[in-house]
């Protein structure tokens, strides 16, 4: 069975902070997004948090991480980290 590379998948891929590391193979990502209040006309920052698969364990808290959209892994992981775009400090 051929699997399609993370990178060239369809579906969304966001961009967000790791929040949490501490189970096995599982970050706990954090997104960020403005929408625009639609009576006020301010934009509003959206916070949503996603968990990621990360089958190596390389990501740490602060990390700055981009995930894609995949199959059901558990009752709430559909997430896969595709790479590291930022280590923290």
């Amino acid at each position: 069975m051929k699997i399609q590379s993370l990178e060239s998948r369809k579906g969304r891929t966001l961009t967000g902070i790791v929040v949490s590391d501490k189970n096995d193979k599982t970050i706990v990502v954090r997104v960020e997004t403005l929408v625009k209040h639609p009576l006020l006309k301010k934009y509003v920052r959206r916070r949503k948090k996603f968990t990621a698969h990360d089958p190596m364990n390389e990501c740490g808290m602060g990390d700055k991480v981009k995930i894609v959209e995949f199959r059901p892994l558990s009752r709430n992981k559909r997430w896969h980290m595709v790479s590291i775009l930022e280590k923290a400090v």
